[in-house]
């Protein structure tokens, strides 16, 4: 008898593989494979705003941020991701459904992502405002805190202070 490879031996027993960092996201292993086939046929075959859309994200040429295309996360395939800034850029057609856009998008949110979207009109007719767009929250999800704690003033901090026994005027006691 041939041995399964890890992924072939989930898809017999129907387990959830491992995935998402620990989180698991209660997927079978049948149902990613799933997921992951449908992904790929949307890549082969991407709608003309999808193609021009990556033309411009690809190969870190949005500001150096590295995007993949209709990437599994969860039950959902997104369109785009930057998993560095964890922002995920939806292209919507006249076809989306705003309620399931808007569960969709709270699930993605509660894993952590920020999603955006752009109309594949906006795409097609104005790609450079789209992709302004999507630096702009690129930008804003990059840069620091407006008021950062002065160094050494966080709430970790105080409590280490309270632990080592040092006021808060920096003299033991």
């Amino acid at each position: 008898m041939t041995s399964l490879s890890p992924t072939d031996q989930a898809k017999r027993l129907s387990t959830p593989p491992l995935q998402g960092r620990g989180r698991g996201w209660g997927l079978s292993a049948l149902d990613l494979a799933e997921l992951q086939n449908r992904a790929r046929q949307m890549r082969n075959n991407p709608t003309e705003p999808e193609k021009r859309l990556w033309r411009a994200l690809s190969n870190g040429q949005l500001d150096g941020f590295k995007f993949r295309r209709q990437q599994v996360i969860g039950w959902f395939i997104a369109d785009f991701v930057c998993a560095s800034a964890k922002l995920i850029v939806e292209v919507d057609g006249d076809t989306h459904n705003e309620d399931d856009d808007r569960a969709r998008d709270a699930a993605l949110t509660e894993m952590g992502y920020r999603v955006i979207h752009v109309t594949n009109r906006d795409v097609m007719a104005n790609i450079d405002g789209a992709l302004r767009l999507i630096a702009d929250t690129l930008r804003q999800i990059d840069s620091p805190h407006p008021n950062p704690s002065p160094e050494g003033e966080g709430l970790d901090a105080v409590e280490a202070q309270k632990l080592l026994g040092i006021n808060l005027e920096g003299s033991v006691g």
